[in-house]
């Protein structure tokens, strides 16, 4: 299967369905982790599964498929060449992700995961945000693996991590995110799709946490991990509604 008509498949259950997006940090001892975005589209599957199964190939086939961007961008690298020196640094931050796809007609499944190791979380900045950046791609209108609109709310987005306290802040730029709004605003679709999707993010630390300045977070039991979750529609048109604070026992 080529690795464009699978990312444009993404995007398409990204766009016509309620979705759930997770977000997951790993952080260990050493501040070294694991950094990943899940999105579950099984809800379109419910209502179409056969169907877009046999669009991807073999309908009673399941699909467990796992690729590089290094391994696709190695087959796009005529197109990369043209892009600005700007462009190519951005996609180059994407290099190290892997992409694993789950899918299924029988059970009605359709998961992707896009992941990637970190040595510091200050690594992750704007890493979402750059996923936009498939746009400028010969052939990758679509390609973004999670959907356009994904990651593309008008903010930078930032991580810090120094084993006292954890922080996500998202600063808004008021100019791009009215922009965003304004595009958003075309479909009433859409803005279903928002409203009926979820955001959550589950972030796990190496040291038990004594608060978070969220109080809608969720505690494991050995206070290590959080779970927080937000409408979709807060993580495209309020992105610093999930900004928050982590401070760790001593």
């Amino acid at each position: 299967m080529k690795l464009y008509k699978l990312l444009s498949f993404s995007f398409l259950i990204a766009t016509l369905t309620s979705c759930t997006f997770t977000e997951n940090i790993y952080i260990n001892d050493n501040g070294t982790g694991k950094f990943s975005v899940d999105m579950d589209g099984s809800a379109l599957m419910e209502m179409a599964g056969d169907q877009i199964a046999g669009q991807m190939g073999d309908a009673k086939k399941d699909l467990d498929t796992t690729f590089t961007f290094k391994k696709m961008f190695e087959e796009k690298k005529d197109s990369i060449a043209k892009l600005s020196p700007e462009t190519q640094k951005e996609l180059k931050k994407l290099e190290n992700f892997v992409v694993s796809t789950k899918m299924s007609s029988e059970k009605k499944q359709f998961l992707m995961t896009l992941g990637t190791d970190f040595k510091n979380v200050n690594e992750l900045q704007d890493v979402l945000q750059t996923l936009s950046t498939f746009q400028k791609l010969e052939g990758g209108a679509n390609a973004s693996p999670l959907g356009n609109s994904f990651g593309d709310n008008g903010s930078k987005l930032s991580y810090t991590y120094d084993g006292k306290k954890f922080a996500r802040k998202a600063i808004i730029d008021q100019q791009k995110l009215q922009a965003v709004k304004a595009k958003d605003s075309a479909g009433d679709m859409t803005k279903m799709m928002f409203a009926s999707s979820s955001y959550i993010v589950k972030y796990h630390f190496p040291k038990k946490i004594k608060k978070v300045s969220n109080p809608s977070a969720l505690f494991s039991d050995d206070r290590k991990s959080i779970t927080i979750q937000y409408s979709f529609t807060d993580y495209m048109e309020n992105p610093d509604k999930l900004n928050f604070d982590v401070e760790f026992e001593k």
